[in-house]
């Protein structure tokens, strides 16, 4: 830092040398910079206000039904209006700016200058409507007020009251538009439904696209195909507890044979005991005697059939027994409903595998005819969305029209066109300093640069520093009192002339009018 703050210093002493043109030339730039500033022509603001009521009598109720005015809009269409160059041709052949216009590139550089001047501003006031802000400034304060004047009028008869061509041409766009739009979209209802004619049963239904029916019916497949191993495995149980049931109740019916048959044989035995008992009391020929043998030979008969029934093990007995047996029933009855079921499932599987391979059949086939027609169909959405938007704007627009016709814009002057009886531009102090800065820094870059075309060492360190040799010492100047005066005497000098800088710019700031009024005098 004390070396960047020596080199500094360095540099300062160096440019000191040249002291005389710095301040010769800070002169001079501030002298004509001065005059320049008090020459630059006076400029007289004029503006004026006007309130706009955007609201109509219908507002209120039309409030989501119409499109409500954009403020931001409005501005841009002022200013557009305003600032064309018809517009501006017209206020120069209106007022006294056509005596600027005598050719037609004057008239070309005044619809710049203008263009450029003429300010727009708008602000809303909460209510429904807005104020709207002119102003302009020229060198001629009669002619800024006509020019003020001459667009409040314009603004009023032309910008916004009265005229409907720009919503005429609106409504004609939208109208055009929607008509496009409308045959737009009934081609894309034709292409649609030519398309779903053309690929009758390819279209994506309530179940999905191609890949998820797919996916469904194989899931579908594969369940009914669960389902019926469940239900075999079920129906084989089925047959095992009725085989089980068959033997046990032809068990229990060959229990019931031997039973019976016993039976039989204990009343064959008791008869020929009573008549062992008859026999000894009396003869063969007694009724109970021949009664008694034939019961005995009944009972032997009905034995030896028994017999040979049991030996024969008839099908015909035993199946009557099984049929009988309610368990047996109900099996039998729980097997037939599986076999139903079983015949069921079966059939559907079929059905199941007939759809899955139909839809494997398109595997190549199917997801490019979903992918056209999910194209179609957003391309037709796309327009139909567009062609309700259309019409809902037009619709609004219509509306619009119709209410502001009910209740024409209202405009009030708020503020009439005026003009400022003082100048507004330029800054004159601010300028008349800035130049006496200018001109300092243009003195103390010209002494600059002269050190650097003429340098010289200003000490040691330097000297070492350019040559690369060692310094061995330093002689000192010594300073007579005729040197010393002549010294402090030139340092006044310059300090007079640098005061005498900011002299002259406390007076042209004091009196800078009657300055300018002589500039206008010399050079106007």
């Amino acid at each position: 830092m004390e070396e960047q703050l020596a080199k500094l210093i360095d540099q300062i002493r160096g440019s000191w040398r040249f002291r005389r043109v710095a301040l010769l030339a800070a002169w001079v730039v501030c002298l004509v910079g001065w005059a320049v500033v008090l020459a630059l022509p006076d400029r007289y603001q004029a503006g004026a206000r006007v309130f706009v009521d955007l609201r109509t009598p219908l507002s209120g109720y039309l409030k989501d039904l119409t499109i409500q005015p954009d403020l931001t809009a409005q501005l841009a269409l002022v200013r557009q209006s305003l600032l064309s160059r018809p517009q501006l041709e017209r206020v120069i052949r209106e007022t006294k700016l056509r005596d600027r216009a005598a050719s037609p590139e004057d008239s070309l550089a005044v619809v710049l200058m203008l263009r450029e001047r003429i300010q727009v501003g708008a602000r809303e006031t909460g209510a429904g409507g807005a104020i709207f802000s002119l102003s302009y400034q020229d060198e001629d304060r009669e002619a800024g007020l006509e020019v003020v004047d001459f667009l409040v009028n314009t603004f009023i008869e032309e910008t916004l009251g009265g005229k409907r061509a720009g919503s005429e041409v609106a409504q004609k766009f939208l109208r055009e538009q929607i008509e496009e739009y409308e045959q737009r979209l009934r081609q894309a209802e034709e292409r649609l439904a030519e398309f779903k004619r053309r690929n009758v049963g390819l279209m994506p239904g309530a179940q999905g696209d191609y890949f998820s029916r797919l996916q469904s019916e194989t899931a579908q497949l594969e369940k009914l195909q669960a389902e019926l191993a469940v239900a075999l495995r079920g129906r084989e149980e089925l047959e095992r507890q009725l085989r089980g049931e068959a033997v046990s109740a032809a068990s229990q019916t060959a229990l019931d044979s031997t039973a019976i048959q016993g039976s039989t044989t204990a009343r064959i035995r008791e008869a020929q005991s009573r008549l062992d008992s008859l026999l000894l009391t009396y003869t063969e020929k007694h009724p109970d005697v021949i009664a008694l043998r034939e019961t005995i030979a009944s009972l032997e008969e009905r034995r030896a059939a028994e017999l040979d029934e049991l030996r024969r093990g008839s099908a015909a007995a035993l199946s009557g027994h099984v049929a009988a047996n309610p368990v047996i029933q109900s099996i039998q009855l729980a097997l037939n409903k599986a076999d139903v079921e079983i015949a069921g499932l079966r059939a559907r599987i079929a059905d199941g595998q007939r759809r899955v391979a139909d839809l494997q059949k398109l595997v190549d086939t199917a997801p490019e005819v979903e992918a056209e027609f999910a194209r179609l169909n957003r391309d037709y959405d796309a327009t139909r969305q567009r062609h309700l938007e259309l019409l809902d704007r037009a619709e609004r627009a219509k509306l619009g029209d119709q209410a502001e016709e009910t209740g024409a814009v209202r405009f009030e002057i708020v503020e009439p066109p005026a003009a400022t009886f003082q100048p507004v531009a330029p800054n004159r102090p601010l300028l008349l300093v800035g130049v006496l800065f200018v001109g300092l820094g243009v003195g103390a870059a010209l002494a600059f640069v002269l050190h650097q075309l003429r340098p010289v060492f200003t000490s040691a360190r330097t000297l070492h520093e350019i040559t690369g040799l060692p310094v061995l010492g330093v002689v000192s100047k010594t300073w007579l009192d005729r040197q010393r005066l002549q010294r402090r005497r030139e340092l006044f000098r310059y300090s007079a002339a640098a005061a005498g800088l900011v002299a002259a710019l406390g007076f042209l700031l004091k009196f800078s009018d009657a300055g300018v009024r002589m500039a206008n005098a010399l050079f106007g």
